[in-house]
């Protein structure tokens, strides 16, 4: 087992919130969350139109960042790997309830580099798990309609599986 680290974030949307690093980096995830692409990875291919997490380069590993696509001004759909938008403004996230304000406010993409870093939150683990095995449906269609390596098929829902660390190239 990991030595516990404390993490303390002072971004934008936190200031001072701490959490702990139990697990070593990329390691023992529970057995049925396996995610094809690593937050390093997910930032190089470019997701959430590079304004996602512009701020947090000193809550993660610089290396994360040295490939990744950003744009901390506006979303830019250029820079997702698909070029096309496939998320939703965070408004519609929060009025879904689908954030933990307390603990992710920028949401999914936020508590998975949190959890790859290490950090265990067991309720909140669970319920992020289970709407990461919800997105797998997308995967389901893209199979059904798309021939293999035909990535211009369905462009909008296999950036929505990047954003949650599915790898639609492989499809």
């Amino acid at each position: 087992m990991k030595k516990e680290t404390i993490v303390t974030v002072r971004d934008k949307m936190q200031n001072s919130y701490q959490y702990k690093l139990t697990e070593p980096i990329g390691k023992n995830f529970t057995p049925d969350f396996k995610p094809d692409l690593t937050p390093k990875e997910m930032l190089a291919l470019g997701v959430f139109g590079g304004k996602y997490m512009t701020d947090c380069g000193k809550e993660f590993p610089l290396s994360w960042f040295s490939h990744a696509k950003f744009s901390p001004e506006f979303y830019d759909k250029k820079l997702n790997y698909f070029h096309v938008r496939a998320s939703q403004p965070l408004k519609v996230w929060r009025e879904n309830g689908w954030i933990n304000e307390e603990h992710d406010p920028r949401g999914w993409f936020q508590w998975y580099c949190r959890y790859y870093m290490g950090r265990r939150l067991p309720d909140e683990d669970v319920h992020q798990i289970k709407r990461w095995r919800a997105m797998r449906r997308h995967v389901s269609q893209v199979m059904k309609y798309c021939r293999p390596g035909e990535l211009e098929c369905r462009p909008v829902q296999r950036q929505a599986l990047l954003h949650w660390a599915y790898d639609s190239r492989n499809i």
